[in-house]
Order: structure tokens, then C-alpha cells, then sequence
């Protein structure tokens, strides 16, 4: 196993840090004296140089980051809140429940895709049912404006030009009025659909967790007259959270690794506010010819996804006391005190 794991994925890892290194068209041996190294300048030309490079960069980032604070919430409360429903014991149907709601994660990504496209296109299904109630849906994947300032833009503000002095002050060459300007239209349908295609698989994993929960906790919490919120609070939530750290740390490498959605709904359009990073390394490497470049951005998604993941587990960690209130095992009222004052002493 040691030697499958480090001829398929060590080997490769280290093999594509080389790459990152060089200047590389792909088109001959890395190993050899025909690629070019150069250090560090694929990492610098993504945060340091001014350029086409980092500005595709600080947009694809932008994006996904947008992407990750939407899906990864909804996603996972969404499958909470399926597997609670059809983990009742008196609900009818639920095995029937259970196929439909997971349905979507075991459809092609790239039907799922083509199927949206139709769904949201100008004259489609939403912006018809939309007219229904009297309100003009816009034209989904050609819409490019953030909705924060579309939100902005009902009380008379508009976005900032991205000219003269407002487009030198930002973050990696990119203004901060795009920083904060919120998904587009047009990532609002790539939220959607993963929210959609993803909650059911987490449902699952939810639901064998929610199984594991032994009755008599529930029991006494019903007899103790506990409400269904605060079940899930103090019962429910702690008993499950290795699964929620489970499921966070799936969906926060699964929203940054997104790929294929993009690659089949604009490749980055419109106007890049659908590139993400994982799709930039592709169109570097492949569209390109600039394979060093490629990998490099691949692995800064790397060491992001890892330091995240890491944060995460820090936040989900178990905490078995506080600070300044643990008290010795074993230890018993002291001597000449009665056990009440005992008790008083301790509480």
C-alpha cells in the first residue's frame, strides 16, 4: 500500500512542485536542460507583479471564496434538515423520500450542467415561471453584475468605475469595490445547482449518523421536556459532531476544487465572474501552454484548502472543560466539612 500510495500520488505531487518551478510548455522532459527554471516567478506573478496573471487569479479567488461561504452553510444545513425529516419513524414513504433527495448526486455533473443552462437561459423555464408573479428574471449566464450592488443599485449606489485611483487600491491588483460586490447572477445559478446536486450525498451521511444516536438520549431528553430546538441543540448536534466536521471538510474541498460546472456553463464568463482557480490552472496549463503557471496555481488551492481545513478543525474541536474548573478524580469533601458544604464549596 506504501508503495501504490507514493507511485500515484506522492510521486506525482513532488513531480508537479517541480513543475511549478519551471517554465514549462509541456511539450518536452521537465527533468531536462530544455525547460526553463524559474524559481519562485509563477508564485510572484500570482501576488506581486501587476498583471493579466494576478488579476485572473484575485478574480478567481474572489469568486470561489463567494462560492464557499454560500454552498458549504446551505449545503450542509439543507442535508441536516432532510436527514432529520426522513429519519422520523412515523413518517410514511421514507425510503422513497431518501431515492429522490439523493437522486441529484448520482446524476453526470455535466447533464446536470447542461440541464441548468436550458432551465435559466432568457426565455427558459425560471424566467417564465418568474413572469407568472409579475417579475422580469435577467438573463442568468450573461449577467455579470455582483448582487450586492445590484441590491445597492435599488437605493440609488452605484458601483465605483474601475479607473483611476479607485482601480489602484485593492487586494492582489483587484479593486475592493469587486471585492465586495458579491457572487454574480450567474454564480447564483452555479450556487443553486451545487446546493442541489450535493445535499443528498451528505444527507446520507447525516442520516446513518442520526441512527448511531442511541433513544435513551432522546427518551430522557423528552422526559426532561426538552423542545425539538433545543434537542438538536444540546443532544442532537453533540452527539453528530464528528459527522458535521466530516461533511464541512468534504464540502470545503469540493467547492474549491470546483471544475466542472464551470468548464461547461461560460468557462469563466461572463466577464470572469464564474473562473475559478481550479479551472485557471486548467485554462493555464492546457489553453496556454504554460504548465508552470498551471501548477503553481494549483498548489496555492492546495496549501488553502489544507490551512482551512485545518482552521476548521481547530473551530469543531472537542472541548472538555474550562479553564480554571477542573477538579482532581477522586478527590472528596476534606476533613470537618459536611458533605453539603461540600457540595456548596465545589458548586
Amino acid at each position: 500500500m506504501v508503495l501504490v500510495l507514493g507511485l500515484f500520488l506522492a510521486l506525482p505531487i513532488l513531480m508537479a512542485l517541480w513543475v511549478s518551478l519551471l517554465h514549462w510548455d509541456g511539450q518536452s522532459n521537465p527533468f531536462s536542460g530544455s525547460a526553463d527554471f524559474v524559481g519562485l516567478d509563477n508564485y510572484r506573478k500570482l501576488f506581486t507583479e501587476d498583471g493579466l496573471d494576478r488579476t485572473l487569479f484575485a478574480t478567481s479567488m474572489r469568486n470561489t471564496l463567494y462560492y464557499v461561504v454560500l454552498v458549504v452553510p446551505l449545503q450542509t444545513g439543507l442535508a441536516l434538515l432532510l436527514a432529520i425529516m426522513v429519519n422520523q419513524r412515523l413518517l410514511r414513504g421514507r425510503g422513497a423520500l431518501r431515492t429522490v433527495f439523493y437522486f441529484p448526486s448520482v446524476t453526470s455533473s455535466v447533464a446536470i450542467s447542461t440541464i441548468f443552462l436550458f432551465l435559466f437561459q432568457g426565455s427558459g423555464a425560471v424566467n417564465r415561471l418568474l413572469g407568472w408573479f409579475g417579475v422580469k428574471g435577467p438573463n442568468w449566464f450573461a449577467d455579470p453584475r455582483g448582487i450586492v450592488w445590484i441590491v445597492l443599485g435599488w437605493f440609488g449606489i452605484d458601483q465605483p468605475a474601475r479607473t483611476g485611483a479607485a482601480a489602484g487600491h485593492g487586494l492582489l491588483g483587484l479593486p475592493w469595490s469587486e471585492w465586495f460586490a458579491g457572487p454574480s447572477v450567474a454564480m447564483c445559478t452555479l450556487i443553486l445547482m451545487a446546493v442541489w446536486t450535493t445535499s443528498g450525498t451528505f444527507m446520507l451521511i447525516f442520516l446513518s449518523a442520526l441512527q448511531d444516536i442511541p433513544r435513551e438520549l432522546e427518551e430522557a431528553a423528552a422526559l426532561d421536556g426538552v423542545n425539538r430546538r433545543q434537542l438538536l441543540r444540546n443532544v442532537t448536534l453533540p452527539a453528530i459532531r464528528p459527522i458535521l466536521f466530516l461533511v464541512l471538510t468534504l464540502g470545503l474541498i469540493s467547492t474549491w476544487q470546483v471544475f466542472d460546472q464551470v468548464y461547461v456553463m461560460g468557462k469563466g464568463a461572463p466577464g470572469n465572474t464564474t473562473l475559478t482557480p481550479a479551472y485557471l490552472s486548467y485554462s493555464a496549463g492546457f489553453d496556454n501552454s504554460d504548465y508552470g503557471q498551471g501548477a503553481a496555481i494549483a498548489f496555492v488551492l492546495l496549501g488553502l484548502i489544507l490551512l482551512l481545513t485545518a482552521v476548521q478543525r481547530w473551530v469543531l474541536r472537542e472541548r472538555d472543560g474550562k479553564p480554571g474548573r477542573s477538579r482532581t478524580p477522586g478527590r472528596g469533601p476534606k476533613p470537618g466539612r459536611s458533605p453539603k458544604g461540600a457540595r456548596r464549596a465545589e458548586g
